[in-house]
């Protein structure tokens, strides 16, 4: 049966295990990708434009976003970086599910935007705030002054789960990520996503008419 994709919203604070998350959901159906952003920062040794970023310029940046070619977009310690709307729009007319790893901010816009009808918000919660900070320690990579300022981060954006379709609390991983599958399956067989529905009825009923006229 033909259908319209998905644009899936994931946000987390940072440790909650929302790039697990979406790392074995794109494991799991390979066809679900990652939306490449743009940005106006120069690129890093190795990265490639269209794979890693889209790479523009500062003035072609902000066209874009005068020309409304934005879904989303913030500034970042000097640079732009968003997210385009035509390859979106293009994915989710050929069926295909696009994923986002991006904050309250740039879900409210996705939302607010022209393809908010084709949006899943979901936002992961940690099981608790120590175990949250513990996980941050965990990793070995930041220092103390990071980490409280992550956690401080973290307080403003848990503030924003309720403006969220689902809201998972992630204590167990295993679970968590069924959860995150099933939330994706059943949004798959929303009746206004399936394109291909009408056309099916109406050869039911053409079967119909057609046994009613043998009888």
């Amino acid at each position: 049966m033909a259908r319209r994709g998905l644009l899936i919203i994931l946000s987390s604070p940072s440790g909650a295990g929302k790039s697990t998350l979406a790392r074995r959901l794109m494991q799991w159906d390979p066809s679900i990708r990652f939306s490449v952003s743009a940005t106006t920062r120069a690129p890093r040794a190795g990265e490639v434009d269209g794979r890693e970023y889209f790479f523009r310029t500062r003035v072609e940046f902000e066209a874009m976003i005068e020309q409304d070619d934005m879904l989303e977009h913030a500034e970042v310690f000097g640079n732009f970086y968003g997210s385009p709307k035509a390859p979106v729009e293009a994915a989710l007319r050929e069926g295909r599910d696009m994923l986002f790893d991006i904050d309250w901010q740039g879900g409210q816009q996705v939302r607010n935007s022209s393809l908010g009808k084709d949006v899943v918000s979901i936002f992961v919660l940690p099981p608790s705030i120590r175990e949250l900070e513990q996980r941050l320690r965990g990793r070995g990579q930041d220092s103390d002054e990071v980490i409280a300022g992550r956690m401080r981060k973290s307080r403003d954006e848990i503030s924003h789960w309720a403006e969220y379709d689902y809201v998972l609390v992630n204590d167990d991983l295993e679970q968590t990520d069924a959860n995150l599958r099933g939330i994706i399956l059943s949004e798959r067989l929303r009746r206004t996503r399936q394109t291909g529905l009408n056309d099916f009825v109406r050869n039911l009923n053409t079967e119909f008419e057609t046994r009613s006229n043998r009888a």
